[in-house]
Parts: structure tokens; sequence; C-alpha cells
């Protein structure tokens, strides 16, 4: 039987349990009606569910609806569970999002409506409670629209001219067919939702059972089975415990299959299946197998984590609604924390966002929470799972800190027989993206395994800032160096240099302090609308009015949360109960009160000892500290983000020196003096040292012994040929590669006159992953160099390597190189030497052809008898006398 997926959500209070418990009823699944109000809900299996009239945890139910089995997945509405409800959208397939009639689209539908746009999930909108007074239909239309977009179709009213023009408009395809056939297809229709551009809307009332059978037919008919491979995946989404705490691993197959006694494993563990159960409600079957498609939960698996992927699945990321508030847990008189901690951690892991947290020196245990009716529950869970009372503290707001500039962070750890160095580009990221990390690392400098390792140590914890201590958030880290030793480094000694690292380079940068901001709409009566606005302004918010009908407004917009968290109870008071606020985490933003809370919190990043900021190095046997600030006057290697910003000068310095910077040949004959010569003793100074044209320019000898024939070859050092010839470099600027061929074109026109080898070497040692490249332009051959080397070094092995072979001449005008190639026993050739050979070359051969097309010409006056000539001559005059 073909399966689908689908969950319900929905903002609180819009009705969604009572359509879940609609849908089941209509299907045959259940055979009476429940109701929140009566606390018999299908879906609402906890007591404490049950007693608030809200559902807090997700849960499934198995229904069929024709040739269809659909696994209904329940969502929690309120927004202090929505990390849960977030989990629960990696394993749907389609969607039903539930929107109040009475209340239109609210603060909340808007962040559910994005976190299905984030996930790619199709979604179908049932608008409920219709029936109530006041309800409108082509209003509702109008705002879902505006709001959520214009792919928001009534199917109502299917096969009309209205209903056709409303589709063809959503997609090019749709439209050119409908002009075409006046008609559009159900397939069609099936692709555009699918592909997220037709959203399906229908209307009625979830208590009075009016507009399910048309959401059921829309399902049915509207919704595409997923098709999934033969290799087996799954998705892990929940982590629960029964009633005899027996630790379920809720998850969904993604391809092949999955029995009872399969061992699985993510790579770090490996376990075993004991039981397949498949829920609906409370009650669930035991299973041999589950099949793709299929919501399960198994046994046997206790360290498996929420969002973890198995087989072919890979993992997926952090939910992006995550909690804003930090609060103590406050444990009853003789209950020890340390005894405690074990039995929070089994929470932790039904709900990754607490971020359960052992504050060593405080001896405290602390928690990240939502908001208080998040509390209030966990409270309860505490108490009736563990027996145990707790409370909590006033809390304060999670804060979060990132970087505005770039910098290079250096880490070095070297004690005794220890040695790692580490170098990462930090560079402020994307509003909301978290960390990401990258490598840039050539495996010249860094063998793979240890890149890796570093990678992994990155990721490995929560990166603390340097302002308060706060986790740090939105920054790139990229490796681009580091240094290992083949005897004494180990792999911890990478995760110091790695932490320090990270941890010195944020001592650099400019930090700022973020903080939770939340998105609002209160719904108030107009008249207090101006007393709202004053307050939003006083709480560093910003706000606009959405709508008004005269007699109630809507405010939305943003505020911080910790100026506004507690600010329902002062709606409460001034509207005396007609006011509503609803708000939904928008993310983080720059703390509106930075510096009064640095200096409340009082954090001093270089006291941190479990979080360094220095480096150690090692001298004479001893390793010892070096603050962050001269770290870099230690370092071992050189730093990247320097070169990278001096890349086009160091690149113009070391390719284009000009004439006047060049050394000449009886400067290098003194170098050499002094260098090569150094060593010779009192015994030979006295002779004369012989001059480089001497030693290196052969003179013409008339020997008896034939002389050995060489090959000859040019090296031409392409950039440096490029930024040093006026007219290559002007228009090097406009465009580099245009520059490079015209070069290539004048040394393959060079070659054809001087008939020698040419070779022009061009670095390509910053390309990650280049390999050596040699191709043939026209006559000549061209060198790409390999990653890390740069032409210089290629210039000089070649010429170390084959100066016995061939007669090597290096065209170049760097003063170092020309040095390093003398001492090669290779000629030379500068810039500027090389251009006037090549100019004084291109005007021998023109004149010689000059030359020879002058000699060769014939005229045919010279070929004619003189008789002839004299005839010719008499008609010419005979002509002009006329």
């Amino acid at each position: 039987m073909k399966k689908l997926i689908i969950g319900i959500l929905a903002h609180v209070d819009a009705g969604k349990t009572t359509l879940s418990e609609s849908i089941l009823y209509l299907s045959g699944k259940i055979g009476k009606l429940g109701r929140v109000d009566n606390k018999d809900a299908y879906l609402d299996t906890y007591e404490l569910e049950r007693a608030r009239g809200i559902t807090i945890f997700s849960k499934q139910a198995v229904l069929e609806t024709g040739e269809v089995n659909i696994t209904l997945l329940d969502t929690p509405g309120h927004v202090d569970f929505s990390a849960e409800m977030e989990r629960t959208l990696q394993v749907l397939d389609y969607a039903i999002l539930v929107i109040s009639g009475a209340d239109g689209v609210q603060g909340h539908t808007k962040t559910l409506w994005l976190l299905l746009q984030m996930y790619n999930i199709p979604a179908f909108i049932f608008v409920n409670k219709m029936d109530q007074i006041g309800t409108d239909k082509e209003k509702l239309i109008k705002d879902m629209k505006k709001q959520l977009g214009e792919g928001c179709i009534e199917f109502g009213k299917v096969d009309t001219t209205e209903f056709y023009e409303q589709l063809s408009m959503c997609d090019e395809i749709i439209l050119e067919n409908y002009l075409e056939t006046g008609h559009i297809e159900t397939q069609q229709i099936s692709k555009a939702m699918r592909e997220r551009k037709v959203f399906p809307c229908f209307f009625g009332s979830a208590l009075k059972l009016d507009g399910i059978d048309e959401l059921m037919q829309g399902i049915g008919v509207y919704s595409t089975i997923p098709s999934y491979p033969a290799e087996f995946g799954a998705k892990i989404f929940k982590i629960t415990r029964d009633e005899q705490g027996t630790r379920l691993t809720h998850l969904k197959i993604t391809g092949g299959k999955l029995k009872v006694k399969d061992l699985l494993t993510n790579g770090k563990w490996e376990e075993k299946v004991n039981q397949i159960r498949i829920y609906s409600g409370k009650k669930y079957d035991a299973a041999s197998e589950a099949t793709a498609g299929e919501v399960c939960a198994v046994t046997g698996l206790n360290q498996t984590r929420p969002g973890e992927g198995l087989g072919i699945e890979a993992a997926s990321g952090s939910p992006l609604l995550e909690p804003v508030l930090f609060y103590r847990i406050i444990l009853p008189e003789g209950c020890d924390p340390r005894m405690m901690l074990p039995k929070l951690r089994q929470i932790e892991e039904e709900e990754p966002e607490l971020n359960i947290v052992w504050d060593e020196q405080l001896q405290e245990i602390h928690a990240q929470i939502m908001g208080e009716v998040q509390i209030e529950i966990l409270q309860s869970v505490i108490q009736s799972r563990f027996g145990v009372s707790v409370s909590f503290d006033a809390g304060r707001i999670v804060y979060k800190e990132t970087i505005g500039n770039t910098v290079e962070g250096v880490g070095h750890f070297e004690p005794l027989r220890h040695y790692a160095e580490v170098h990462l580009l930090m560079e402020p990221g994307e509003p909301g993206g978290g960390l990401q990390f990258g490598l840039e690392c050539s495996e010249d400098i860094l063998s793979r395994s240890w890149q890796r390792l570093i990678l992994t140590h990155l990721a490995e914890k929560t990166h603390k800032g340097v302002l308060t201590g706060s986790a740090l958030t939105d920054v790139k880290i990229t490796l681009v160096s580091g240094r290992a030793h083949n005897k004494h480094t180990e792999g911890g000694d990478f995760r110091a240099a790695t932490y320090r690292a990270v941890r010195q380079g944020l001592m650099e940068a400019e930090s700022i302090l973020l903080e939770p901001y939340y998105t609002f709409q209160l719904e108030l009566p107009e008249k207090m609308v101006g007393r709202a606005m004053t307050d939003i302004e006083k709480m560093h918010g910003v706000s606009s009015i959405s709508q008004t009908n005269g007699e109630t407004a809507v405010l939305v917009g943003s505020a911080p949360v910790i100026t506004m968290r507690n600010y329902q109870k002062e709606v409460n008071a001034y509207t005396k109960g007609a006011g509503r606020l609803f708000c939904s985490v928008k993310g983080y933003e720059p703390c509106h009160n930075a510096q009064e809370v640095i200096d409340n919190i009082g954090y001093d990043a270089e006291r941190d000892m479990a979080n360094p900021t220095g480096s150690v190095f090692c001298a004479n046997g001893t390793g010892f500290s070096v603050p962050w600030d001269e770290v870099k006057n230690y370092m071992h290697i050189q730093s990247y983000l320097k070169n990278k910003d001096n890349s086009l000068k160091e690149q113009e310095k070391r390719h284009g020196v000009s004439q006047e910077l060049s050394i000449s040949l009886e400067e290098i004959d003194q170098i050499i003096n002094r260098t090569y010569y150094v060593n010779q003793g009192k015994k030979s100074a006295w002779r004369r040292r012989k001059t480089a044209e001497e030693s290196y320019y052969e003179k013409a000898s008339y020997v008896s012994a034939q002389k050995e024939f060489k090959e000859e070859y040019l090296l031409v050092d392409g950039y440096n040929i490029l930024f040093a010839w006026p007219e290559l470099k002007e228009l090097s600027d406009k465009n580099t590669d245009a520059a490079r061929m015209k070069l290539l074109d004048l040394l393959s026109n060079y070659q054809g006159i001087r008939q020698c080898r040419i070779i022009v070497v061009f670095d390509a040692y910053r390309v990650q992953g280049h390999r050596e490249e040699i191709i043939s332009y026209n006559n000549i051959h061209v060198v790409y160099t390999k990653e890390a080397q740069t032409a210089d070094q290629y210039i000089e092995k070649f010429a170390h390597d084959n100066q016995k072979k061939y007669n090597i001449t290096v065209a170049t005008s760097d003063g170092l190189q020309q040095i390093i190639v003398r001492g090669a026993g290779c000629a030379l050739l500068s810039a500027r030497e090389l251009k006037i050979d090549m100019e004084e070359a291109n005007r021998r051969i023109k004149q010689e052809f000059q030359e020879i097309q002058g000699m060769g010409r014939s005229y045919l006056m010279d070929a004619l008898p003189e008789k002839a000539k004299q005839q010719m001559e008499i008609l010419i005059k005979e002509e002009k006398d006329v």
C-alpha cells in the first residue's frame, strides 16, 4: 500500500487537535470524537496535555483513506515547544497548516510557513472555525495571498474558470497548457504543489466536521507518493520513554527496510534493534520489519540523538528555533545535584534544546528554556517521573557573540615532546547561519589526516566568545595552515592548538554581542494603539500597524526578548483583558545595551583557564606560555592573512621588478665571490676570478676537438615578464587573461625566429588542489605550477636538474632568482633584455624579408629584346604626342 507521512501544524488555539480528531473519526480510525475540552482527545496521550488542553509532545496515528496509508503526526502549537515541532518537520512528506478563521494569519503562523519553506515541504491549508460569526472567506483568502503567497488558492470550487485562472498564474507551464487546451490536468496541479507553487486551501469547521471530507479528498487526489531507494536509510527525529521507562528511538525509514535484530551504526556507535513498534495514539503494534516511508519507534538503541541519520541518510542541522532563556534549576533541600544530573540528562535526550549544563564551580544545574509554559511542563515532568519538586530562578537571557571583521587566529601547543600549530581564518558569517567550517590548506603543508582532525575539534564543542563567555555564532572558520612534528605530535596537541587559535583570533577580532529578538503580533483596541507603540519604542523595538477595522488594531514588529518577555501582563492590565500578544523568536541581532550587559556579567577572557587565549612554545627543553597578543611574534608559520592581503603587491614585487631594481652581472659576481669563494682560504685568494660574462657566456674558441652540441632552452617567468613590461602590465590591470595570451603570442613568434625550446611558467600555487599542468600553445610550452609551488621554485628545479643536458637561459628580473640561476650555471636575460632581443629579432626578420622581396622582383621591360624595347618606346612617345 502507498504510504504518506503528513504533519498538522498550527498557531496555538487554531483547532489543530480538533482537526486531527475529525480526520481520525471520518476515516474510521476512532469510533467517537474526542474533545480537548473533555480531555479525551485521541492524540493527547499524556495526562499533562489533557489537563492543560494543549499539545506538548508530537504523536502519531495511522489511518487509511482509499489506497493510501497515512501516518498523521500531530505537533505542538505553542511557541514554547517549537523545537519539538521543528524536529518533526524533517520526516514529513506533506503538511496541513491550520489557520483560525476568526484570527487569520497570526505571528507564529508565519514562522511555521517559513519553516515549511526552509524544509521544502508541500502544504495543504485548512482554515478552521468558519462557523464562528464574523468570519469572511474572501478577506481571509486575500490575507493569505498577501502574507503567505499567491499560491494560496481555494480548492472548494474546482473545474471553474476562476479556479483555472488562479492556478495558471502560479506556473508558466500550467499557463501555457491552459491557454492551449482551456483545461488543467490533475497531474499538473500535483506537480505544482510538490514544487511549492500551489497551496490548496479548504475552509470549514473541524468541530462540526465541516470541510473535512473535502480536505481528505484533496489529499488523496493531489498528493504524490514519494519514491525511496533500495539501500537502507533512516532519519531519527525524536527520543521518548514509555511508561516502563524503555527508551524509544522514533525514526522514519527513508530507504530499504529495517528488521528486528538488525545492527545499526552511525560510525561512532553500533547497536542492535530489539523491537520495532508502530504507534497509533497511545497504543502500538509490534512489527518484524518497517519499510521505506514508515515512521516507527525502535527499542535497543541507547546512544541515538535527534537529527542523526542512519545508513544513506545524512544528519540534519540544529533546529532554527532555539531557547533564548537561561535558568538555574533549584533543587529541594537535601537533594544531591550530582545524583539529579543523570536524571535530567534523560529529559535532555528527549528535549535536546534544554541544554542541561553542570557548573562545577558554582555546583549548580542550568537549563535553556523557551518560556514560562515550558517551565511549568518541565516541573511537572520531573515531579511525575522522578518524584522531585524543583523550582527555577528568575532566569536570564541567552546571549551570543559574533565578529565584525576578518582575522587570522593562531594557536600553538608545544610543551616538551608535543607539537602542533594551527592557523584559522575567521570571517563574519550570515546572520542565523551559526558556525561554518571550511578548509583551504594544502596537503604539502599539513597532511589530510591532521586537517580532518582539526575540523573535528572545531565542531566538537561550543566555542565561547570573549565579551561575556557566551556561545560563538555566525562565524565562518577556515583552516588555512598548520604544522605537525613527525615524532612528537599527538592528536590531543591539535585539539589544544585549535581551541587556542579560535580564542586568539577572537581576542584580535571586533567582537559583537548579540541578543535574541521576538517578532510579535499585538491585537488590542484601536484607542490604545498609541500607548502600545510608545511601550514598544521604550523596549527598543519597532512596530507598525498591520490592520485595523475601526475597533481593533493589529500591531506587528520586533523587540528584544529581555524587554518584552513580561509584556503580556501589562497588555492584560491596560486593555482589561481585551489585548492579545503573540510572540515567536525572530533570531539574534546586535544587543541594544551591549556595554551594560558586558559590565554586569564581568567575564574576563584571559582568566578563563578552561579556554586559554594564549599559546605554549618551547625553548631550551622547557615549555613557556605566550599571551595572545604576542603569539604571532613566536609562531612558526608565516601569516596566511598577511600574505593574502598583500598577494598582488608581493606578486608584482616578486615577478614585476623593474629594471632599475634588478641587479647587474657585476653585482652578482660580487655576491658569488662573497659566498661561494668565501671559504677558499688565503692560498687561492690571489687568483683572478672570472667575471660573470667570462664564466657563463662562452667565447668562440678554435680547438681541434669538436664541441658537444646541447639543445637550447629558454625558461620565461611568466608573471614576472608580464608585470615588468609596461604595455602588458597596463593590459593586465584590465584583463589578466588577455595580457597572458598576448605574452604567449609574442613568445610564439620569438620561438619561430630563435629556434629554441621555450617554456613559459605561471604561478598557480594559490589555487587549492591544483596539480602541475603542462600544455602546448602553438610552438611553445606553458606550465601552470601545482598548489604551494611558485614559478621560481619550478624554474630553479628545472635549471638544477637539466643544466648539464641543455643550454638553459632564464628570462627574469627577480634579483634573488638571478643569483640562484647563476649558481646553477644558466644564462640570464632580464625582462628588459628579453624585450629588446625580441624587438631586434622582429626588426631583423622584417628587414631580411623586405630585402628578399626586393631581390626577387622582376620587370617586363628587362625581359624584352632590344628591338622590342625600341618599338615600345616609339609607341609610348606617339601616344603622349596625341
